[in-house]
């Protein structure tokens, strides 16, 4: 199947006008992350990747990141534009989230402006913000991306996009 481009509306951003090879850039809205009740990331300094066919990921500085609930996991994946990713364990209380963040320790030298700055699946925790507006997951928990009303698809990540 072929992915049929959603024509934005003014305002909105198609994810199939972003770049391959992504881009990162700057983020001017205050992003938040929320897990059992406690905001564990609130930033006004964010970074966000942009690829084609997939919505934004968002990375927040270590700074700006509640670390004291966050433990290293043995996961580790490879992605062909960033290096190498490490995961994380968010534990809050009496709720745990398994591989709810990533990070990249080393990352390429593009993507050296985001090393160890965390990326979070919005599926794995309660509510995840862009400015004022929760985010949707994007399907299939595999890019992390991040749905917003201003960005529109189709988005790689539900059955049957495996291709694309």
């Amino acid at each position: 199947m072929k992915a049929k481009r959603i024509e934005p509306e003014p305002g909105q951003e198609s994810v199939w006008d972003y770049p391959r090879p992504p881009r990162l850039e700057d983020v001017p809205q205050r992003l938040r992350v929320i897990f059992n009740g406690t905001t564990i990331a609130d930033t006004h300094r964010a970074k966000r990747v942009l690829e084609t066919s997939h919505p934004p990921t968002f990375y927040f500085p270590p700074e700006d990141v509640r670390l004291d609930y966050f433990q290293i996991s043995s996961r580790a994946t490879w992605c062909e534009w960033k290096g190498q990713a490490g995961y994380y364990i968010i534990t809050v209380g009496d709720r745990q989230a398994i591989d709810a963040a990533w990070f990249y320790p080393n990352p390429t030298p593009d993507f050296l402006k985001i090393k160890a700055y965390v990326s979070f699946y919005a599926s794995k925790v309660d509510a995840c913000y862009v400015g004022e507006e929760k985010v949707l997951a994007q399907a299939g928990d595999f890019y992390g991306g991040w749905i917003t009303s201003n960005i529109v698809g189709p988005f790689k990540g539900e059955p049957g996009t495996w291709g694309w």
